[in-house]
């Protein structure tokens, strides 16, 4: 391997792509050639034809570069740029006002008293892109649709709320209330991205580094989706994501590129404002990120532009005849071009050109001014303008636009470049008055010398602003703006979910397949069956949804272009361009990525979608958790299924895949209301309500967690009189004590429930204990509701004391409450401060095993004999029976001897 002095990050492959051309006229040949190709033969034949020419060079050994990176300089040449359809100095006016109110924004936030803090160098470097953007191609939503799709990078936010100040989409007010949210309410501005806290404004949360692309990546391929299907008219909506070179580090960010390539999404473009700075310090200090990132885009498949350099350069790479300029900026890392941007003209003259007669003599004729000015391409509209138009006017591949630009830009000397710009929140009076000359802002130093400085509007009837509304309305309205268009869905007759409350009779199955016969019968529905959105992680088989196959088809935009090796099966794998399901193949994180597009359809498109995510429990919360505060941070909708959950139902799979927490970890996103049903009547029940909440009248901006475990048992039907409410709130008596004189209750849940009611027969026929069933379909909506309980009351003193529905649902219940499931004691413990008598739990604690469902109840004493043991250890310690009993029912039942146990069901991986 070679030592870090050998290594050549600049030119992946080792030749110079930048060599003199000898004979232009043959070269003019050549290239006449390969036009003739495109045009007469199309552009596979073209390629094809490329491609042998690069095999038979090889042959031949002749060198060419490999071109996964290109020379540094911008992908668009001067010549090939088109003409600028905006007023540059306008458009400039604007800037300058929208940089000066973001950076006041946040300096104002830090004052005395508040200090809530703020970002504004990420802005500072972005601006130019998002100013084009906004006043050349961000289609709005008044035509109907859902016009584009735009993430924007979180810590410009700051310069997305000056602009809509000056639109008068925000007040002075509110911009003096950023990140104080509570404190000004109503006028509270969210620091971040967060439709949630701003549900008008922002459409999609961004600020969680790679979220944002692998958002956008779903996001495009959802309109495709939807198009495809015929639910949607998405073919005029493009998506933009607005990403940090720094960002691009996380694994979501590039981890899904060759979905979008291979899709061909050219309705989705990634804007990556390379300003070299991470959080800390530079992101390739000894390389060239931009290269590096050129390289990973290009082998993914994606339309790659770069954007490195301003006008101010055109004149002196025009000169550079044989290379040298290129080959100095190919040569130079990024940590130097970062001091660049911090010294003088003089500094660049001596260490960029000095080394060179030919580099020297280019700007002899060039002041140190002028040399300091030579700027970065990001912050040049037309160079901008530029990028864009070419990455829309691309087709059949993905775009990602690399803008170099500065950190800081326009700060002034303390700020523009510096490794500490991130971190730094407030401008001195001396930095504004620097500022504010550089941006030609008509303030006077009495105005920054007296108190806080003052935003900067030029009037409602300026030219600058009239033009600014002007791009907007010719654009379709406002951006960003969050519209939620569509009306509820008629939900589906009762009948639909008769057949989940016959139960299964004399059959065992799982829980997972009893939610699968629900689906089956919902898609069915005329109304609503044609909107639900089935995503699995390549494991459809797995969950029993095969059977889905034939007729729902998974979505494949290009269909099935070969003879399936199951075709003469029933059941066979069937892809279709209008296909139903999503294959996102093994990815939870892309999985989710299309759940939450699908699900935020009815604000993104106005047409609601019915997504509904199949999932391994433990790869859910544990693994892309981010992704779920992030689905309902955006408001997304839809059913979240965690099947072969469970801490010791998965048999045989071993510690990582045994979740004995997701419904603790569920418990945690306000947006989630979750289950841990036992039987198809009580999914049936929860299904239908969920429909009601998300898609009916008055919808809610929830979604629905249950999990589902692969265990085969017999269902029974719905008793009659069931109690529903007792289903939906949490909790309600399944199976009343038959016989016995000592009262106790059990509380159970999933897949415990049996469990409980193998224990409730023990204690009466050898024990003489009569103990109700309770099911606990929802730990975590009894908590919720009992936490919001407490709170009222604690407010409100003189008012009657609310009680909580679980404490009422159990009151009047003899003896002690013993609570049991396959979760972690942590979540049945959620109640125990509101159930109204002596309280315990069991559960299964610390990592799971692979071995039988028995073996590994009884290791962690959660089985029907344990439960039996631990109702009589607190009748015992309520005086009710002799402790010697307890002894005696573990010697009894073995329960120290994990052999013991009988193994139970085996198999059943639905």
């Amino acid at each position: 391997m070679a030592s870090g002095s050998d290594r050549n990050p600049i030119i992946i492959g080792g030749l110079p792509s930048q060599v003199p051309d000898f004979d232009p006229e043959e070269t003019q040949e050549w290239l006449d050639s390969l036009d003739a190709a495109v045009d007469e033969r199309g552009r596979e034949r073209a390629r094809y034809l490329m491609l042998r020419l690069i095999e038979r060079a090889r042959e031949k050994r002749v060198a060419v570069p490999e071109m996964r990176s290109t020379d540094y300089v911008n992908t668009i040449a001067t010549k090939d740029e088109p003409f600028f359809p905006g007023n540059e100095e306008i458009e400039r006016k604007v800037l300058n006002a929208t940089r000066w109110n973001a950076a006041v924004m946040v300096s104002r936030a830090q004052r005395p008293g508040i200090g809530v803090g703020g970002h504004i160098a990420t802005f500072a470097s972005s601006a130019s892109l998002y100013d084009v953007g906004f006043n050349h191609f961000f289609r709005g939503k008044d035509e109907g649709d859902g016009g584009d799709q735009i993430f924007f990078q979180g810590h410009a936010s700051p310069g997305i709320y000056a602009r809509a100040y000056l639109l008068d989409r925000l007040s002075e007010a509110q911009l003096d209330a950023f990140r104080q949210e509570k404190s000004k309410f109503p006028n509270g501005l969210s620091s971040y991205p967060h439709p949630r806290l701003m549900p008008d404004f922002w459409e999609f949360p961004t600020v969680s580094m790679g979220l944002g692309p692998l958002g956008a990546i779903y996001q495009a391929r959802m309109n495709r989706y939807m198009e495809a299907r015929g639910i949607a008219d998405t073919s005029k909506s493009h998506v933009w994501a607005y990403l940090g070179d720094g960002e691009m580090d996380e694994p979501e960010s590039l981890g899904q590129l060759s979905i979008a390539a291979r899709e061909g999404l050219d309705n989705l473009t990634f804007v990556v404002n390379c300003n070299l700075q991470r959080l800390d310090g530079p992101v390739r200090g000894n390389g060239k990120v931009i290269q590096e990132l050129e390289s990973q885009f290009r082998g993914a498949g994606w339309n790659v532009i770069k954007l490195v350099w301003d006008r101010s350069w055109d004149p002196l790479l025009a000169q550079d005849r044989d290379g040298v300029l290129v080959n100095k900026l190919n040569t130079t890392p990024d940590g130097q071009f970062q001091t660049y941007a911090t010294e003088t003209g003089a500094y660049i003259r001596n260490h960029f050109f000095g080394d060179d007669h030919r580099l020297r003599a280019m700007v002899e004729n060039m002041t140190d001014d002028q040399i300091l000015h030579l700027g970065r391409g990001g912050h040049d509209h037309k160079k901008v303008y530029a990028a864009y138009a070419a990455a829309k006017a691309h087709k059949g591949q993905p775009t990602v636009i690399l803008a170099q630009t500065v950190k800081g830009w326009t700060l002034g000397p303390n700020f523009e470049g510096r490794n500490a710009t991130h971190q730094m929140k407030k401008l001195t009076v001396e930095d504004l008055k620097r500022f504010r000359d550089r941006l030609h802002i008509p303030i006077t130093d009495k105005q920054l010398d007296e108190g806080y400085p003052p935003y900067y509007h030029p009037g409602r009837e300026s030219e600058e602003i009239q033009y600014m509304h002007d791009r907007r309305n010719a654009l379709g309205g406002y951006v960003p703006t969050r519209v939620v268009r569509a009306k509820p869905l008629p939900l589906p007759a009762e009948k639909t979910y008769a057949a989940a409350k016959k139960g299964s009779g004399q059959q065992s199955i799982a829980t997972t397949m009893a939610f699968v016969r629900v689906l089956k019968d919902l898609m069915r529905d005329k109304e609503i069956g044609k909107r639900f959105v089935l995503i699995a992680p390549d494991e459809y088989r797995t969950f029993g949804m095969d059977a889905f196959f034939p007729s729902a088809k998974i979505y494949n935009p290009l269909g099935q272009q070969y003879e399936a090796v199951d075709r003469d099966l029933l059941l066979a794998y069937k892809e279709s361009p209008t296909g139903q399901m999503l294959h996102d193949g093994i990815s939870e994180a892309g999985c989710t990525a299309s759940l939450i597009a699908a699900g935020s359809a009815y604000a993104t498109h106005g047409e609601p979608l019915i997504p509904v995510y199949v999932f391994y429990s433990m790869f859910g919360f544990q693994r892309t958790g981010d992704q779920f505060w992030q689905m309902a941070d955006q408001l997304s909708r839809g059913f979240v299924l965690g099947a072969t959950a469970g801490r010791t139902t998965l048999t045989g799979e071993g510690l990582q895949h045994a979740d004995g927490h997701s419904q603790l970890l569920a418990s945690t996103n306000p947006g989630c209301v979750s289950y841990d049903p036992a039987f198809g009547y009580e999914i049936a029940h929860i299904v239908q309500d969920g429909l009601k909440r998300m898609y009916g009248d008055n919808a809610e901006d929830v979604f629905y967690y249950l999990t589902v475990y692969n265990e085969p048992i017999q269902h029974p039907a719905e008793p009659e009189n069931v109690d529903a409410e007792g289903i939906l709130k949490g909790i309600y008596r399944f199976k009343e004590g038959e016989k016995g004189e000592i009262a106790a209750q059990i509380m159970a849940s999933g897949v415990a429930v049996p469990w409980a009611v193998e224990a409730q027969r023990i204690l009466a026929d050898e024990w003489n204990v009569k103990a109700d069933v309770w099911s606990a379909t929802s730990w975590n909506e009894l908590r919720r509701d009992a936490v919001a309980v407490d709170e009222y009351n604690l407010l409100h003193p003189e008012e009657e004391m609310r009680v909580p529905y679980v404490t009422r649902k159990l009151s009047g219940a003899q003896g002690p409450f013993v609570a049991v499931s396959d979760w972690m004691r942590s979540v049945p413990d959620q109640i125990s401060r509101w159930v109204p008598g002596t309280y315990t739990s069991l559960g299964a604690d610390g990592f799971g095993f692979a071995d039988t469902r028995g073996a590994a109840r009884r290791y962690f004493h959660i089985d029907a004999q344990s439960i039996v043991l631990a109702v009589l250890t607190e009748l015992a310690r309520d005086g009710r029976i002799d402790r010697s009993a307890l002894k005696q029912a573990v010697d009894h039942y073995q329960l120290l001897d994990v052999t013991a146990a009988d193994p139970g069901a085996a198999g059943g991986d639905a």
